[in-house]
C-alpha cells in the first residue's frame, strides 16, 4: 500500500442558501406522481418541519436506538429497477449550469445526460457502496438505491471497483484530486463528507431484514465480498471536515420526490456521532 499523504487542514464552505421541499421532474418517469413544487423555506424551517414530521421518532435517541429508529424511517420508500436508475440519476445529478448534462462524482465534471454506457467515455452507475460488499448486486433494493448511486465515468468506476474508502496512493487517471493502491480508493476533497454519508445511510438502511444482506461500516479496508465497508474512522473524520452543502441538501430533496426517503445524515450530520462513537 502506497504511503498516506498528509491531509491538509480544510473545509468545505457551505452556502447559506434555501432549498426545495419538492422537486419537479416533468419529463422524467417519475413526474405522474411528482406533487408541484413547494415555495423555498429557509434551510432553518426546512430544518424544523423534517424534525416535526420525518424525524420525529428519532428525535432524543442516540446510539443503537437512534439507528433502529433511522433504519424504520427510511426504509420506507419505493424502490427501483435498476434500469429506472439512469433517469433518476439524470435528475438528481443534474448540472445546475446546464439541464443538458450530469455531474460525475469522483471526476467533478459536467458531461452529457445521454452520454452514458459502458464505453470508456460514457458515464455510467457507480454503487459508492461497492455491490459486491454483501454480493447484492443490481437487484432492486441496496443495489438501485439512489441514495448511493451516482454517475461517473466508465473508466473510473472500474479503477474504483470494489475498494474500500481510506487515504492514499496513486493518482486516477480523469479523477483528478482522487487517489487509489491496492485495497483503497480516496475520493476529492469536495465530496469525502457525501461519499461518506451515502455509505452510513447504507448501514442503517439495510440491516438484514427484507431478504437484503445487514449491511455495516467497520476500520478496516480489504472487505471483499464482506457485507461491510471501511474505513469507518476516516469515514467519520470525512463527514466532519467535509458538511453537507447545498448540492448535496438539494439531491436528497429530489431524492425523496422520486424515492421517497432521505439521508438523516444530511440533514443531521451530528448522528454520525450519535451512532458510531
Amino acid at each position: 500500500m502506497s504511503a498516506h499523504r498528509r491531509r491538509p487542514s480544510w473545509r468545505r464552505p457551505t452556502a447559506a442558501v434555501a432549498v426545495v421541499a419538492a422537486v419537479a421532474l416533468s419529463g422524467t418517469a417519475f413526474a405522474d406522481d411528482t406533487p408541484p413544487a413547494a415555495p423555498p423555506q429557509p434551510s432553518g424551517a426546512r430544518a424544523a418541519a423534517l424534525d416535526d414530521s420525518y424525524y420525529q421518532d428519532a428525535l432524543g435517541k442516540s446510539g443503537a436506538e437512534l439507528k433502529s429508529a433511522l433504519h424504520t424511517i427510511v426504509s420506507e420508500q419505493t424502490t427501483l429497477s435498476y434500469d429506472e436508475v439512469w433517469e433518476a440519476l439524470k435528475t438528481t445529478d443534474e448540472d445546475p449550469a446546464d439541464p443538458s448534462r450530469v455531474m460525475l462524482i469522483y471526476s467533478g465534471r459536467s458531461q452529457a445526460k445521454d452520454a452514458h454506457g459502458s464505453g470508456a467515455d460514457d458515464w455510467n452507475r457507480e454503487h459508492v457502496w461497492a455491490k459486491s460488499h454483501g454480493d447484492f448486486g443490481t437487484a432492486a433494493g441496496p443495489g438501485t438505491d439512489i441514495h448511493h448511486l451516482r454517475p461517473e465515468d466508465a473508466s473510473v468506476n472500474s479503477a474504483r471497483g470494489n475498494l474500500d474508502f481510506d487515504e492514499g496512493g496513486d493518482p486516477v487517471d480523469q479523477a483528478p484530486g482522487s487517489l487509489a493502491d491496492a485495497d483503497s480508493f480516496e475520493p476529492r476533497d469536495e465530496v469525502k463528507g457525501d461519499v461518506a454519508r451515502m455509505v452510513l445511510y447504507m448501514a442503517v438502511r439495510y440491516d438484514g431484514s427484507g431478504g437484503f444482506p445487514d449491511l455495516e461500516a467497520n476500520d478496516r479496508v480489504g472487505n471483499g465480498s464482506a457485507p461491510a465497508m471501511g474505513r469507518l474512522s476516516v469515514l467519520r473524520r470525512w463527514s466532519d471536515e467535509d458538511p453537507p452543502g447545498a448540492a448535496e441538501k438539494t439531491r436528497n430533496d429530489k431524492i425523496q420526490q422520486i424515492q421517497k426517503n432521505r439521508n438523516p445524515f444530511i440533514d443531521h450530520p451530528e448522528w454520525v456521532g450519535e451512532i458510531w462513537t
